[in-house]
């Protein structure tokens, strides 16, 4: 599985629908009808595109973010992702860029989470964001579509998206659910990255395991609505199928500290691999690594470089990437094969 490189570095354009001012903290333990005195409390910057962009920057690699913002918890967005130097174009909106929290119980090492619904995006708003995205991109330059949709922007969005990406020479990756998700899979795309939540949803199904998730993601390559499917199954590791079949790659054991911005870390390490030119194979392995930092920080923290490095290197080390055991004659498709891609549930 290789993705055609070039000698200029790819840039990563995220866009970004619905922003989020992430706050976490820890309680000694969370109860209910007590106040709750916590610790360790931290601002960040959120929302499936924004984090990538931020993960992708740490890493080394060429990321705009591109995004919507209001009010003052916006101001405050605006300002975090300018101090990780992450290069941005920010679209004003007339609502309120959403809050959300998440709380980690010392007692018990859970961690509880509270996701606000967001501001209500008119036309001209979320048109301006597709725009400004789409006119940042060259041909061969990646767009990535991620993150949930504000109230009033339409389900097609992230398909108008990659409708628009092919028509500019650019490739598109879309992390979304639900409808959103199914639209785009029926433009077709380079990379789609469900859960295999997500994608048992989609299809209709249960995935009880990695044979399961990856045999459903190839029926996905082969049908066109991606070039690759990446599977993410948490702390289990990752699938990624595509047109030469389907390999699963297991992260080190760690104990997590937090969740929040994992699935997004993790696109980003594949998409920053992808960008550069690298195979699919070892990009997969950097998607599992950067996601498996991200749940070693506190909070909403992303994860450090040294300890995705360390990481990266034990999972070659140890050899943890390796065929699923489900492979199948699948053809090889052009990625932007439009087709019938929707769920059967």
């Amino acid at each position: 599985m290789e993705v055609e490189s070039s000698a200029r570095q790819a840039l990563v354009i995220t866009l970004t629908v619905n922003p989020a001012l992430d706050i976490s903290a820890m309680a000694p333990e969370v109860i209910p009808d007590h106040k709750l005195c916590c610790t360790g409390s931290r601002l960040d910057p959120g929302g499936g595109g924004i984090n990538v962009a931020r993960v992708v920057r740490r890493l080394g690699g060429r990321a705009v973010a591109v995004y919507t913002a209001g009010g003052t918890i916006g101001e405050t967005c605006r300002r975090l992702v300018e101090q990780e130097h992450v290069p941005s174009v920010v679209v004003p909106v007339r609502g309120s860029t959403r809050a959300s929290f998440s709380v980690g119980d010392a007692d018990s090492g859970s961690q509880y989470r509270f996701v606000l619904e967001g501001p209500e995006l008119g036309e001209a708003e979320w048109s301006e964001l597709l725009d400004d995205a789409v006119q940042l991109a060259a041909p061969g330059d990646i767009l990535v579509a991620s993150g949930s949709l504000a109230p009033g922007v339409p389900t097609d969005f992230y398909a108008r998206a990659a409708r628009r990406a092919r028509e500019n020479d650019v490739l598109c990756v879309v992390d979304g659910t639900g409808p959103a998700l199914a639209e785009a899979l029926a433009e077709g795309v380079l990379l789609a990255t469900p859960s295999r939540r997500e994608l048992g949803a989609h299809l209709g199904r249960d995935l009880p395991d990695v044979t399961a998730a990856a045999a459903a993601a190839l029926t996905l390559v082969d049908a066109g609505c991606a070039r690759y499917v990446a599977v993410t199954l948490g702390p289990a590791g990752a699938v990624l199928a595509g047109p030469d079949g389907a390999r699963f790659v297991a992260p080190p054991p760690v104990r997590a500290r937090g969740t929040v911005g994992a699935g997004d870390a993790f696109v980003a390490g594949l998409v920053h691999r992808l960008a550069s030119g690298r195979p699919a194979e070892q990009a997969l392995v950097a998607g599992v690594a950067a996601g498996t930092a991200a749940v070693l920080a506190p909070g909403t923290g992303l994860g450090t470089v040294a300890e995705f490095e360390r990481l990266e290197a034990a999972i070659l080390r140890e050899g943890a990437q390796r065929p699923c055991g489900c492979r199948r004659p699948v053809r090889s498709l052009s990625p932007w094969t439009k087709t019938s891609c929707g769920s059967s549930g």
